[in-house]
Formats: C-alpha cells, sequence, structure tokens
C-alpha cells in the first residue's frame, strides 16, 4: 500500500476536493406522458422507458382486472340465455 511522502495541508486537500461536491440532477419529460423523470430511468407514472413499456402501473392492472370481470358476466350472460332456451 502506498505511503504519502508529504503531508498535505488542510488548502490543498481542500482544493483538491472542490470538485467533488454532488451536482443537482435535472429531470426530463416523459415521451409518452409528459411526467418529470430522472434521466435514464423508467417513468413511475406510465411505466415507460424509450418508448417501450418495461412495468406495469396499478392503472394498467385495475383496467386489465375490469375487462377480465366484463368477460366473465358476458359468458354468464350466455350461459344463462342458453338454460332459458332449453
Amino acid at each position: 500500500m502506498g505511503v504519502p511522502k508529504h503531508r498535505k495541508n488542510k488548502s490543498a486537500v481542500r482544493i483538491k476536493r472542490a470538485h467533488l461536491a454532488l451536482k443537482t440532477r435535472k429531470p426530463i419529460l416523459c415521451s409518452k406522458c409528459g411526467g418529470a423523470i430522472a434521466s435514464h430511468c423508467v417513468c413511475q407514472t406510465c411505466g415507460y422507458y424509450k418508448g417501450r413499456q418495461i412495468i406495469k402501473t396499478k392503472a394498467d392492472v385495475k383496467v386489465k382486472r375490469a375487462e377480465k370481470k366484463k368477460k366473465q358476466e358476458q359468458k354468464e350472460k350466455e350461459r344463462m340465455q342458453k338454460l332459458k332456451n332449453k
């Protein structure tokens, strides 16, 4: 392991570390929904990244459940009609 030959004074250390401060990240707009997101991250509101859906959102799940429920109700009605016609 390397050992420093000379001690660095406070000002030299602080000057060296001046550029290490964290910079604020500017949000960008989602191309799908227009919401503010961090760059190179999936949009939390719509679940899209680079024009493709990566994650399912709660709204997507609700829509899918509603469609499934409608299909079940329609099948039930058709079955009841077949029973009445017999």
